[in-house]
């Protein structure tokens, strides 16, 4: 092979013509838009290829050591043109990676083999560049850069164990962005971030957790999210031996039935748990569609529990830790269960919160107790109630159809709930239908019974307007209820005017097929 000094000599301006194609080649590649990734590849080949065929017509050969005996500026072009040479090499392969190196259907397994394919390629470039153009022995310095790869691992091994951990994590996928994990530590939250050193999640408290991904990799890990977010709970109860355990386990089962909270398949589960003199422990288990609805379902089921026990007569059982004598424990013989009086209804319901207590008293003087049987149709969706009927006992389900679709259930009522508002004050008809659930206990107040508290407090009005304004609202947010049906507080204030200059105050309403007595 001829001499490299000979070549060079009298060439200055060929190897600057070398040197313009390839820096030409790097501006171009950079002008290209990102997405056009053929095009990358088919421009960075072609330079790649021109600046061989000068290369070779110079008799240059990039892959081989620098001679020394060569001025120092020729020995810098030579110098550029291999560096610019390897560098349009590496990125001519890297283009072919990006491009054709993928696996099938997995795009985040692919994107990471490529990412460590086109590390190896640089590093190899790398190491190119410093024997071929620096004149760098490479072996000696391998030799010496693994005592020193030793200690750089050992200063960073936390972080290198995150790094491998996060690319185990990766291959593995036992999450995506998105997704709700648990973790064996009670740690959990949405992942809104992972990386090659640590995965952040945004936790319920809007707080965002950063946690190491070799952390991350040694714990147990749930993913709530998949199939899709829908997930079990329970919660436990403690209540007083005064009943049979399988008379306490049905009215708890239908407590959850009763919820609108949870999901009804797979249907909700009443476990007994335990049983002694002081208590009967039950589990509750339910599902619920989405995480954020965890919290709401707690919340109603325990809420019910409480409606439905006081209802049915139970007794909550007093804590493990109390002291208290065998004595003074209640049993079925020697128990006082709550009774829920109309009064008691009637102060917890927000039409009547305004009242005095001797208005109360009144009114709940003049209730009337009705019952319905299991399945029977309490009120069609479109008829008028004339009454404001309170829950006494039992559960009433609601069912909505709009246009030629089949009835559709929608909620439920349960102790404490009222309806017929609509009907009593504003002459309107029922939003959805009312069937029995089971047997249904209500307390009845109707129009005739109402109408002097309003002539006695006009300003009442108002208040009712508003209530049942917002009342329909929400049944509109919920989409049980058509905008065109939503009503504002002056509309309702009219339909509450017109309704109550009507009434025959003296006049009793006439009793349907239900049975009816005096409250």
């Amino acid at each position: 092979m001829l001499d490299l000094g000979t070549i060079l000599k009298g060439s200055s301006a060929p190897l600057l013509y070398i040197v313009s194609v390839g820096l030409a080649g790097i501006v171009v590649w950079h002008l290209i838009p990102k997405r056009l990734v053929k095009a990358r590849l088919i421009v960075q080949i072609g330079f790649f290829l021109a600046m061989s065929a000068m290369l070779l017509d110079r008799h240059v050969v990039p892959y081989e050591t620098p001679n020394g005996s060569i001025a120092t500026a020729d020995a810098i072009l030579v110098g550029s043109v291999k560096l610019l040479w390897w560098l349009h090499l590496a990125w001519a392969l890297i283009g072919f990676v990006r491009l054709y190196l993928v696996v099938e259907r997995k795009p985040r397994e692919a994107r990471l083999l490529q990412d460590l394919v086109v590390g190896v390629v640089y590093v190899g470039m790398l190491l190119s560049v410093l024997a071929f153009v620096f004149a760098v022995p490479v072996g000696t310095l391998m030799a010496t850069s693994g005592v020193f790869a030793i200690i750089l691992g050992l200063a960073l091994q936390n972080t290198l164990s995150d790094v491998f951990s996060g690319i185990a994590l990766n291959l593995g996928r036992p999450y995506v962005l998105g997704d709700w994990i648990v973790l064996s530590d009670g740690t959990e939250g949405r992942v809104v971030e992972t990386n090659w050193r640590s995965t952040h999640l945004l936790t319920s408290d809007h707080n965002v957790v950063a946690l190491p991904n070799s952390f991350l990799a040694k714990l147990g890990l749930t993913n709530v999210s998949h199939p899709d977010e829908s997930h079990g709970l329970s919660v436990t109860v403690r209540l007083a031996p005064t009943k049979m355990p399988a008379v306490i386990a049905d009215v708890m089962q239908t407590a959850l039935v009763s919820c609108n909270s949870i999901q009804k398949e797979p249907p909700p589960l009443v476990k007994i748990k335990g049983l002694d003199a002081i208590a009967i422990e039950l589990e509750l288990v339910f599902g619920v569609a989405t995480i954020g609805q965890r919290i709401a379902a707690r919340n109603e089921v325990y809420d019910l529990v409480y409606r439905h026990s006081k209802s049915a007569g139970l007794l909550l059982a007093m804590p493990p830790t109390a002291s208290v004598s065998m004595a003074d424990l209640p049993s079925e013989e020697t128990a006082s269960p709550p009774q829920a009086a109309p009064i008691d209804l009637i102060r917890a319901i927000p039409v009547f919160s305004r009242l005095t207590q001797d208005e109360q008293q009144a009114l709940a003087a003049t209730t009337m107790v009705r019952t319905y049987r299991k399945g029977q149709i309490i009120a069609r969706q479109g008829e008028m109630l004339p009454s404001l009927m309170i829950v006494r006992a039992g559960v009433i389900v609601r069912e909505r159809s709009e246009a030629d679709t089949p009835l559709q259930e929608i909620g439920s009522l349960a102790p404490g709930d009222f309806f017929g508002e609509t009907g009593l004050l504003a002459g309107m008809g029922e939003m959805s239908t009312l069937r029995a659930m089971s047997h249904v206990v209500v307390y009845e107040i109707d129009q005739a019974s109402f109408a002097p508290l309003l002539l006695a407090r006009p300003e009442m009005a108002e208040d009712l307007a508003a209530i049942l304004s917002s009342r329909m609202s929400a049944f509109a947010e919920d989409g049980t209820l058509g905008p065109q049906h939503v009503s504002s507080r002056m509309a309702m204030l009219k339909a509450i005017q017109t309704v109550f200059r009507a009434v025959p105050f003296k006049h009793v309403l006439g009793t349907p097929k239900a049975s009816r007595t005096k409250g």
